[in-house]
């Protein structure tokens, strides 16, 4: 499946950054990590933080799956509103999700600054704004959950949503004090590299074609002809695993977004801020750290790659259009145009943990907007399950839930 269209603004800005062979030879270990974006570039993180000896394989060149087609918005709102997740999920996974989602933000700065990263990892408010009235009384509602859950945010009027951010029209919306942004190609590549120095073995345009199951390991075969001996394997394949498990788990949808030639003055006006509005489907906005401002959306169902690339010179200009109709008196050059694939799920939740049809494995697939956050939790449940401890969110987390 390709998960992008060409010319992705990540691939482009920051080039290939590495380079790594294909496996060439048979090999042993004991975590087996497929999938080389950011959620496994973060498995591979932890796996080598703990001691395990960890290989890392992609089919294609490193980090060029969906993870070079992000917009990397880390928010700890998910997808679905905490109060309607409470009455999917109830009231102590609901929260507990939204939880974990925080607390991966400020981990995952913390990671960066271990890794002395330049991938412009920044903390930044996030802003939800109603852009229709009827969407007011929800978000109201939504508001008044997330407080009651102990979050910090403040709820803003029209007038000052308008004044503060120069949005022509707004109904109302909440200003959440924890969010965050980063170039998510180039930590995945930081992480890498980090971790190759430290033990880490990665293999690129290496195709898994088959794993049997033997005693006291698993044997992954792979298109070039050689082998892999994992005790453990974790499948950061993401919305390719939909064409791995049986049964259909996920929604594939089509996103595309553009972002701006360098304004300076843009960037600074918007540079501590994430907005998102209530439009269906949602906008999402925010600046790079080489001062340019990205806006996204115009979401769909993902048909094919074709029929999703052919969409996109008319979705480029849409979202221009919208920008427009944003920021009255602002202007948006357009000087990058992509598509990218990703999943919606029933809940809004990931998929991390085992299948029954997948022996000694797990999976770790983070699904929605808060893909790389959800990625961050999964490092976390991957550590305890390989030391045979719980996790509390496994049963939220898990396929058949």
């Amino acid at each position: 499946m390709d998960l992008k269209s060409n010319e992705p603004f990540w691939l482009v800005k920051d080039g290939i950054m590495n380079s790594y062979p294909s496996l060439r030879e048979n090999l042993e270990c004991e975590i087996l990590v497929v999938g080389s974006g950011i959620t496994g570039s973060l498995i591979a993180h932890q796996c080598i933080k703990e001691g395990y000896n960890t290989i890392l394989v992609d089919k294609r060149e490193l980090v060029n799956g969906s993870s070079s087609a992000t917009t990397s918005m880390l928010q700890y709102e998910i997808d679905i509103p905490l109060y309607q997740l409470k009455e999917l999920i109830g009231e102590e996974g609901a929260i507990a999700s939204y939880e974990a989602c925080a607390q991966a933000i400020s981990d995952l700065g913390e990671i960066c600054s271990s890794i002395k990263s330049k991938a412009g990892y920044k903390l930044k408010d996030s802003l939800y704004y109603a852009s229709r009235k009827k969407d007011v009384s929800w978000l109201e509602k939504e508001y008044k959950a997330r407080k009651e859950a102990g979050f910090k945010l403040n709820w803003l009027n029209e007038s000052e949503i308008c004044d503060k951010y120069d949005i022509y029209q707004a109904y109302g919306g909440m200003l959440s004090e924890l969010g965050a942004s980063v170039d998510a190609f180039m930590l995945a590549h930081e992480l890498i590299a980090y971790n190759c120095k430290k033990g880490l073995k990665v293999f690129d345009k290496t195709e898994l074609t088959k794993v049997q199951s033997k005693r006291g390991y698993e044997l992954a075969e792979f298109e070039t002809g050689f082998h892999i001996k994992a005790k453990k394997i974790i499948y950061c394949v993401g919305y390719e695993s939909a064409n791995m498990i049986p049964e259909k788990f996920v929604d594939l949808l089509s996103t595309y977004a553009i972002v701006s030639e360098v304004d300076n003055e843009l960037n600074q006006a918007y540079k501590d801020v994430l907005i998102w509005n209530t439009s269906d489907p949602y906008l999402y906005m925010r600046t790079t750290d080489d001062d340019r401002f990205l806006i996204g959306g115009e979401d769909e169902e993902f048909r094919n790659p074709e029929k999703r690339d052919k969409f996109l010179p008319v979705k480029a200009k849409k979202l221009r259009k919208e920008f427009l109709k944003i920021f009255k008196g602002k202007d948006f050059y357009t000087d990058f145009a992509w598509a990218g694939t990703f999943g919606s799920t029933k809940d809004g939740l990931p998929y991390i943990g085992e299948h029954k049809k997948f022996k000694n494995s797990y999976f770790v697939l983070g699904f929605g907007g808060n893909g790389i956050t959800f990625s961050v939790t999964g490092m976390q449940m991957v550590a305890a399950w390989l030391k045979n401890e719980k996790h509390p969110l496994t049963p939220y987390f898990a396929f058949g839930r």
